[in-house]
């Protein structure tokens, strides 16, 4: 099996192959395009991304700099997702994001994780696993995700979360490493910030 297939296997390969080395520099070019690009350049943006992107739904908004291994090639967004500034993808492997689901600054979403053994990680091996995140759901600013999780649908996770392991759906959880804090309930249809009613 080559090693670019290994990438989403979950199997150890060595990303420096040149095969993989060789797509992951012409993703880069194009993420390095999008960068660039200037706040009245809205769509070119989204065609950009368009052509980046695994799957992108509609109305989708990433506010640059946006950052990803492979230039989001491996990610795939539902519709009306947002991102802001710093966006980081680690897409070595698949990253799922449904409907409505919004990204704080700062926040990372890491499919790559390399051996404990000093031994392997010397010669520069690595695994990805895919990360699933769930419809409605709100990540805060800094929040890292680490490979393999799965976040389920209309779920808060507070700022500066480390997610570690899987979170249900309909929960506020925050932490390091992030846990369950407690479910969305009826305070929350009456309060959006503490002690802020809701009135519209």
């Amino acid at each position: 099996m080559a090693m670019k297939d290994k990438m989403h296997t979950g199997e150890l390969y060595l990303p420096g192959d040149e095969e993989i080395l060789k797509e992951q520099k012409k993703c880069q070019e194009r993420l390095y395009e999008f960068n660039q690009t200037r706040p009245s350049e809205g769509e070119k943006r989204q065609q950009m991304l368009k052509e980046m992107f695994a799957e992108l739904g509609e109305n989708c908004y990433i506010e640059p700099p946006f950052h990803a291994n492979f230039g989001g090639r491996h990610v795939h967004f539902g519709n009306n997702v947002y991102a802001n500034f710093n966006f980081t993808a680690v897409d070595d492997t698949h990253i799922y994001v449904g409907d409505y689901t919004m990204f704080g600054p700062n926040v990372t979403l890491a499919t790559a994780g390399h051996p404990i053994l000093p031994e392997l990680r010397k010669q520069a091996y690595q695994y990805n696993m895919p990360i699933h995140i769930g419809r409605n759901c709100w990540l805060g600013s800094g929040v890292c995700v680490m490979p393999g999780v799965t976040i389920g649908d209309n779920t808060v996770i507070g700022a500066g979360s480390v997610v570690t392991k899987d979170i249900p759906a309909n929960v506020v959880a925050y932490g390091i490493p992030c846990k369950v804090i407690r479910e969305i309930n009826e305070h929350d249809k009456e309060y959006y910030f503490k002690d802020r009613k809701i009135e519209l």
